[in-house]
């Protein structure tokens, strides 16, 4: 058996020399180191030899696979490296071709348009106010001066997540970020009930409602909202800040102009329109040929809504106001299609 050994460990060597690739090389290890190879079979019989013989030929037969081991190792190295020095003889890397650019990602054109909207009403004084996208039909509805079966629910079609109890405060998707005006109001009125502190917050957030979508409305869009609360604002104090914020994001000779309108959580409410900055208000095919583009809805925070808030109307007045990011865009940049933003269309987004 010794003999043998000797005999296995000689030819598997002489073999070895001869192999010059990696596919020879595991056919190789196969045969010389597989399950059914003379070494392997050699440890399947030392059961059948006398036990003054087993120690001496199980550790000669260890010893051989050990040697069989580390040539193959020394092989497998020699082949590699082999491999390394013929592709850097025979192939050629042009360095003076210029690298692949990296393609570098960039602000989504809501996100761009929402940042500057928010640093703009920061600079006025107002802070950055978040509030859930979750709602209660309370909340998104109830408290903002909305009665349960008022028609002026029919202008927001809801996405709901739950009828609730009884149907009576279904839970859904809020349809725009005035709910956040309640639950800023409550928590600065935690702080001191007797005598809440003022309030100038902006409020950013994504709004759902069930809508067709067409290229002029979307089933999700961004949202800003303004709040402000304290003894003795007035209407004049609202359009002296949307007038300020209406120059400083379509520039400073940016004109406005107030329409009265309808909202439940405002009293008086308005639409607020801007000169149109393409034609300079002559009238286009972007204003419709009237000279204006409208921008936001605003008015005076409903006394009702104040009283939800948990602040007194009596001494306190405010005023609030709306604005969509993605309509502002779709202005500044002359975008037709409001689909365009939610696509993920490469084409439109590179432009930005």
């Amino acid at each position: 058996m010794l003999e043998q050994l000797e005999h296995i460990q000689r030819e598997a060597l002489e073999a070895l020399q001869s192999v010059q690739d990696e596919e020879t090389l595991q056919a190789w290890r196969v045969a010389h180191l597989g399950r059914n190879s003379p070494l392997m079979r050699v440890f399947s019989d030392l059961g059948s030899l006398p036990k003054e013989e087993r120690p001496a030929v199980g550790r000669r037969a260890n010893e051989v696979k050990q040697a069989l081991e580390a040539a193959l190792e020394e092989k497998s190295q020699a082949l590699k490296q082999a491999a390394i020095e013929r592709s850097l003889r025979e192939e050629r890397l042009d360095v003076t071709l210029p690298g692949r650019p990296f393609r570098r990602g960039r602000l989504h054109p809501s996100t761009q348009t929402l940042r500057r909207i928010l640093s703009i009403l920061a600079d006025m004084g107002f802070q950055v106010f978040t509030s859930r996208e979750v709602e209660t039909d309370e909340y998104n509805f109830q408290l903002l001066n909305f009665p349960p079966h008022h028609p002026a629910r029919e202008m927001q079609d809801s996405l709901y997540v739950e009828a609730g109890e009884r149907g009576e405060n279904p839970v859904l998707l809020r349809t725009h970020t005035s709910p956040g005006q309640i639950h800023a109001m409550r928590y600065f009125a935690a702080m001191n009930p007797e005598n809440p502190p003022p309030i100038r917050i902006a409020l950013p957030g994504m709004c759902f409602r069930h809508e067709q979508i067409t290229a002029r409305s979307e089933i999700q869009f961004n949202q800003v909202e303004g709040l402000a609360v304290g003894k003795n604002i007035t209407f004049s104090d609202l359009k002296g800040t949307l007038a300020d914020f209406a120059r400083r994001m379509f520039g400073s000779q940016a004109r406005v102009r107030f329409r009265a309108s309808y909202f439940p959580f405002t009293e008086p409410s308005a639409e607020v329109d801007v000169e149109c900055f393409v034609c300079g208000g002559k009238g286009c095919s972007v204003c419709k040929r009237t000279g204006w583009l409208e921008i936001l809805g605003c008015g005076m925070v409903h006394p009702v809504v104040l009283q939800n808030g948990g602040y007194d109307p009596r001494r306190y007045t405010g005023f609030a106001f709306g604005m969509g990011p993605e309509r502002q865009a779709m202005l500044r940049h002359r975008i037709e299609d409001i689909r365009y933003f939610w696509s993920n269309d490469v084409r439109f987004l590179e432009q930005f």
